[in-house]
């Protein structure tokens, strides 16, 4: 029996996060000492191309026995056009190519562990700001991942705030994504980008 909508959409969100916070794991073969930072950014590369080829067939109605998979974790508003997954492999992989692990770790962690979190607390449209509370909340969550690995690099004043300039913009990117045309800039491809460059600005600034 079909379950409600609401019961289906709090279903598909749970597996859509779930599938959100497994990015986390890209970063962890670097940090155990498998292999290079420079090997995870070609690997990053890789899951772009694996995810254009997916969303090639998607879009043109090819995908045959995945297409159940995707009925179930892409949103509505992204049926026409690049789903989130895809952004996401993008923000990721730009991140790691574009910085130094210190700051691309953790902003890669801003957007698998923070953003779903920060989905679960508010209940806001693709296109509308959310609550400041939520908002806030993210920018606690960005902080305390960033914490750790910005103290042992810079120390304890300078890590504090490097770490917020990494939480804010994150949470702003998360909160109050850019509209253009009346479209909402995906947060999946905005989180990582946003949260290093903060990062690196602030330690640049105070080196």
């Amino acid at each position: 029996m079909p379950l409600p909508a609401a019961a289906w959409r709090e279903r598909v969100e749970f597996e859509r996060r779930l599938v959100h916070a497994s990015g986390t794991l890209y970063p962890v073969p670097y940090l155990l000492g498998w292999i290079s930072w420079e090997a995870t950014g070609r690997l990053m590369v890789l899951s772009v191309a694996v995810a254009a080829i997916l969303e090639a067939l998607r879009l043109t109605d090819s995908v045959g026995p995945l297409d159940p998979l995707y009925d179930a974790l892409v949103r509505e508003y992204e049926a026409d056009g690049v789903a989130g997954y895809a952004l996401y492999q993008v923000g990721m992989a730009a991140t790691a190519l574009a910085f130094a692990p210190v700051f691309a770790v953790p902003a890669m962690w801003m957007l698998s562990i923070g953003d779903p979190i920060s989905g679960g607390l508010g209940e806001n449209a693709a296109t509308e700001p959310k609550r400041l509370s939520v908002v806030a909340a993210m920018v606690f969550v960005c902080f305390g991942i960033a914490v750790p690995y910005a103290i042992p690099e810079f120390g304890p004043d300078p890590g504090v705030i490097v770490a917020l300039a990494g939480a804010i913009p994150a949470a702003v990117a998360d909160g109050l994504p850019p509209l253009i045309r009346g479209v909402a800039v995906d947060d999946n491809l905005t989180i990582p980008p946003a949260a290093a460059s903060g990062m690196f600005l602030a330690a640049a600034l105070i080196a």
